[in-house]
């Protein structure tokens, strides 16, 4: 009887790996990546003690253990041993992340992940895999993009570094980027990730605000340098999300009788249309790489814009939650988001 069943254990599980044997080869690379990373970080005592690290980077290092602290203090989110060691990229990038869209629909892409649900994009750590799997979505009809990750969250599953891409950034970026990181560690809703990264998102903005305002003071050079890019990027964003919505209404009213080839051609001319007007955002003179980043012959496609609206699409949803109903309480706004998801 014994003999039987391990026969049938067996069997099963072959069939589990034949049938899911593209995610168990998947989730073998991630771990390997991810661990790869791991076995090769520092505590951070041992960098801030290494006379051979710059000062200057070592006081971003001080300065990620104070957002931390100023994260869980003053804005209630969860406390965790992230940000405790450091990884040296080499400035070499460590993650390729792909997201996919139907041709002329906005609509995404779904890749299905056990245990944490359903997400938009998918993060390799090998960009020739990543390239590769890019182009067998090119050939099923997808529009694709791929990004470079500065960051990302394990969701308290492992202990995330601090990467030394993140030394280089402002006060202000550097204070939304780990607000936006250890929000996901307190608040996150499985196959829901349009929510998680737009809370992520106000929370890290809104974080950065008043973490600058408490450090350096309400006319500090750090907080007016990041209230300005904030005012762009917002602006920036509305224009891509108002541009969403006129894509989106093109393709719901694309006749029957029209050619993929008709179609590609109204859908480019209306995203050439769109990229275009962004140089009238607040001047091209603010932020030239981004207001020029695209012209007729380097387009960016649906994967574009349902990746913007992943992390910004509700953005004043939140924001009106926050200041309608919680009069602008940031700690009693969180503590209900907590309660409820």
């Amino acid at each position: 009887m014994t003999k039987k069943i391990i026969i049938i254990f067996t069997a099963v599980l072959f069939i589990c790996g034949v049938w899911q044997r593209e995610m168990l080869v998947y989730g073998f690379r991630q771990a390997k990546g991810q661990f790869k990373i791991i076995a090769n970080t520092r505590p951070i005592e041992q960098v801030l003690a290494d006379v051979s690290f710059p000062d200057s980077l070592k006081n971003q290092i001080k300065l990620i253990q104070e957002i931390k602290q100023f994260a869980v203090d003053s804005l209630g989110l969860k406390p965790s041993e992230n940000y405790t060691t450091f990884y040296d990229q080499h400035n070499k990038p460590l993650m390729w992340v792909i997201t996919a869209a139907e041709p002329f629909a906005l609509k995404p892409k779904v890749f299905h992940f056990p245990i944490l649900g359903e997400f938009t994009y998918k993060g390799h750590f090998e960009e020739a895999i990543a390239q590769k799997e890019e182009q067998e979505l090119k050939k099923l009809g997808f529009d694709t993009q791929i990004n470079n990750a500065s960051a990302w969250s394990t969701l308290g599953y492992l202990k995330d570094p601090i990467l030394s891409s993140m030394l280089k950034k402002s006060e202000g970026r550097l204070a939304a980027l780990i607000i936006h990181e250890l929000t996901h560690g307190t608040v996150f809703i499985k196959n829901n990730l349009t929510f998680n990264e737009n809370l992520a998102d106000f929370v890290g903005d809104y974080g950065a605000l008043y973490f600058l305002k408490a450090k350096y003071g309400k006319k500090s050079s750090q907080l007016k340098k990041y209230e300005f890019s904030k005012k762009y990027a917002d602006a920036y964003s509305q224009h891509i999300m108002l541009g969403a919505k006129k894509l989106d209404s093109l393709y719901h009213h694309f006749s029957t009788h029209l050619s993929s080839t008709q179609k590609k051609n109204l859908k480019d001319s209306l995203i050439l249309q769109i990229m275009t007007k962004t140089d009238t955002i607040l001047s091209v003179k603010s932020n030239p790489k981004k207001t020029l980043r695209f012209d007729k012959n380097n387009l960016p496609n649906n994967a574009f814009f349902v990746a913007y609206a992943t992390y910004q699409s509700k953005q004043n949803e939140f924001e009106e939650e926050f200041k309608k109903d919680f009069n602008s309480d940031f700690r009693a706004y969180l503590a209900y988001l907590k309660t409820k998801y």
